[in-house]
């Protein structure tokens, strides 16, 4: 956010993330982005409020965050030589009226071949326990990848700024702001 140059806060949603029986992927970031945003606006009843929430999801099964250092390698073990499908849910709600607007943004990251090592190395100093798929991409996580694939890079680390600002300038925000 601070990209945008726009004033802004931070607030915590609190809420229940468990999956629901059947829901797709997609369907469950939609969702968890809505309700947080929601939640969220039973503080802030004046604001444009984001929410936002992302799954990895590699041949089927989804990842979450490791949360532990042993998930962590396993993740990466797994993810090692395949293509991993982030999505990440966006909702900008308008607290006002209670309208919002609210999409799933699909990004590709292609992982090269990993070696034990180099597994170990890369949590040792990133520990990117609370991160979907194990990996910070805007940080050391990088090294990890062959290729990144998608409309909006910023999506990997969780909030589409792209999308974002559009969903923004349909609410009559400028950006860029003026000084």
């Amino acid at each position: 956010m601070d990209k945008l140059y726009l004033t802004y806060s931070t607030a915590a949603p609190n809420i229940d993330e468990t999956p629901l029986v059947g829901e797709s992927s997609e369907e469950m970031v939609m969702r968890l982005s809505l309700k947080k945003a929601k939640a969220v606006s039973e503080r802030h009843s004046d604001a444009l409020i984001i929410g936002s929430d992302q799954c990895a999801v590699l041949e089927n099964l989804v990842m979450g965050k490791p949360g532990t250092h042993e998930e962590a390698i396993e993740q990466l073990r797994h993810s090692s030589g395949k293509t991993v499908k982030f999505l990440t849910g966006l909702c900008l709600y308008d607290a006002k009226n209670a309208t919002y607007e609210l999409e799933c943004v699909p990004f590709e990251v292609e992982f090269r071949e990993l070696m034990d090592t180099e597994i170990e190395n890369y949590l040792r100093i990133e520990e990117p326990y609370n991160c979907a798929g194990s990996f910070k991409s805007e940080a050391l996580g990088i090294t990890l990848f062959n290729k990144m694939q998608g409309e909006d890079p910023s999506s990997l680390i969780g909030l589409p700024l792209i999308k974002l600002c559009g969903m923004l300038r349909r609410k009559g925000i400028a950006l860029p702001p003026s000084k």
